[in-house]
C-alpha cells in the first residue's frame, strides 16, 4: 500500500483561519487591453503560491512546471537545534505610524481592502533584470532593498528600525505534502538593517539558506502538526507562532513562460500576487514576471489601514525607488547573471 503523506502547513493555516484572519493569497489577472485586475484568491490551507499558479493555469488552459527547490538542504531532526535556539531570540516588535482609517478583517473574514499594483513594461523588467546581475543579486534582493527603503517613514523610528521580513522559500523535492500543488513551502527570517545595500541583503539571504532556516521552520511546522487546533490557535493568538515576529511577508514567485508558449486567451495579460495579510503579519508584498513582464503587489491587513491609497503611495514610491536605482550611470548594458 503506497504510503500518504499530510501537508504539515495545513492545519496551522486552518488554525490562523480560525483567529479571524483571511488566508487567501491574493492573486490577479490583467487581461490584455485592460487596467483593472480580476481578483483570485486561493486558501493557503490548500495550495501554496506556486501550487496555485499551476492549478490556475491549468484551468484556463495553460501548462506550467513546478520549479524544485534550488538549496540542496533537507529538513531532519538535527534542526531542533537550531529551532531552539530560534525560540530562544528576543521577540520585538515594530510599532507602524498611524495610517489612517483602519478596521476588522469582518464575520466571515475577507479580503483585505487596500491594495495596489503595478506592471512593467518587458524593456523594463530587462533592464531591473540587468541591473541586479551587475550588483550581483537577484532581483528579489534588489527589489527588497527599494521595498526596505520606502517603507522605513512609515514605522516609528523606522530610520533606526532593524526590519525583519518573512520571505517564502520552495521546498519542492526536499519534502512531501499531501499532493504536488500543497503546501511544500517554508520560509526564512531576514532582517535588513538600515544601511544594508542590496548586496548585503542578498548575502544576508544566502546565509539564511547555508544555515538551513527554511528546514528549521518546516521542521517545526512539522513537528506541531498533531497539536490539537486549539493549542496551534492559542499559540498563534499569542503570536508565539511564527518565531521571530515579522513586519511583513515579501515574496517573490519568479519567472513563468519567458519562452511565452502559453497561447490560451484565458491566460494572456498580467497576473500579480501577494501573500496573505494577517494580525502577526500587517504588510503583504509580492512580484512575479509572466511571459517578461513583472509585476508588483502591496496590500495592508484591515487593522493596519483599509485606505487603499496608501498602498497606492506604497507603490508609487517603490516604483518610483526602482526606477531612480536603474538610472544610475552604468547600468543600462550590464549582463543578467543572477537568476531572479
Amino acid at each position: 500500500m503506497a504510503k500518504t503523506h499530510r501537508d504539515p502547513i495545513k492545519p496551522w493555516y486552518l488554525a490562523v483561519e480560525a483567529t479571524g484572519d483571511f488566508i487567501g493569497m491574493r492573486f490577479a489577472r490583467i487581461p490584455p487591453g485592460k487596467s483593472e485586475p480580476d481578483w483570485i484568491y486561493v486558501r493557503h490551507s490548500d495550495y501554496d503560491g506556486v501550487g496555485a499558479i499551476k492549478m490556475m493555469f491549468a484551468e484556463r488552459g495553460g501548462h506550467v512546471e513546478l520549479p524544485d527547490a534550488k538549496h540542496p538542504a533537507h529538513p531532519s531532526w538535527r534542526s531542533i537545534f537550531p529551532l531552539l535556539k530560534m525560540q530562544l531570540q528576543p521577540r520585538r516588535k515594530l510599532r507602524w505610524k498611524h495610517l489612517g482609517p483602519a478596521g476588522t478583517v469582518g464575520n466571515p473574514p475577507q479580503p483585505a481592502p487596500a491594495a495596489a499594483w503595478h506592471v512593467f513594461t518587458g524593456k523594463k523588467t530587462a533592464q531591473i533584470r540587468r541591473y541586479s546581475g551587475a550588483l550581483g543579486v537577484t532581483v528579489n534582493s534588489f527589489l527588497l532593498e527599494q521595498l526596505t527603503k520606502i517603507l522605513r517613514p512609515y514605522l516609528e523610528n523606522g530610520d533606526a528600525a532593524e526590519i525583519p521580513w518573512m520571505i517564502p522559500v520552495n521546498m519542492r523535492g526536499r519534502v512531501t505534502s499531501a499532493h504536488e500543488l500543497a503546501n511544500q513551502t517554508s520560509y526564512l527570517t531576514v532582517t535588513v538593517k538600515p544601511t544594508d545595500s542590496e548586496r548585503e541583503i542578498h548575502q544576508k539571504i544566502l546565509a539564511a539558506m547555508d544555515r538551513g532556516d527554511h528546514c528549521t521552520n518546516w521542521f517545526a511546522f512539522d513537528l506541531g502538526k498533531s497539536l490539537p487546533q486549539w493549542l496551534k490557535k492559542f499559540l498563534i493568538e499569542q503570536k508565539f507562532v511564527p518565531s521571530p515576529p515579522h513586519l511583513g511577508a515579501f515574496s517573490n514567485l519568479g519567472v513563468w513562460d519567458a519562452e511565452k508558449s502559453i497561447t490560451s486567451p484565458d491566460c494572456a495579460g498580467d497576473w500579480l500576487v501577494s501573500p496573505p495579510v494577517l494580525r502577526w503579519s500587517l504588510f503583504g508584498a509580492g512580484c512575479m514576471t509572466f511571459q517578461d513582464r513583472l509585476t508588483l503587489l502591496t496590500q495592508a491587513h484591515p487593522e493596519l489601514t483599509t485606505d487603499a491609497e496608501v498602498c497606492w503611495k506604497w507603490i508609487r514610491e517603490w516604483v518610483k525607488a526602482i526606477e531612480a536605482a536603474l538610472a544610475q550611470p552604468g547600468t543600462h548594458h550590464a549582463p543578467a547573471a543572477v537568476p531572479p
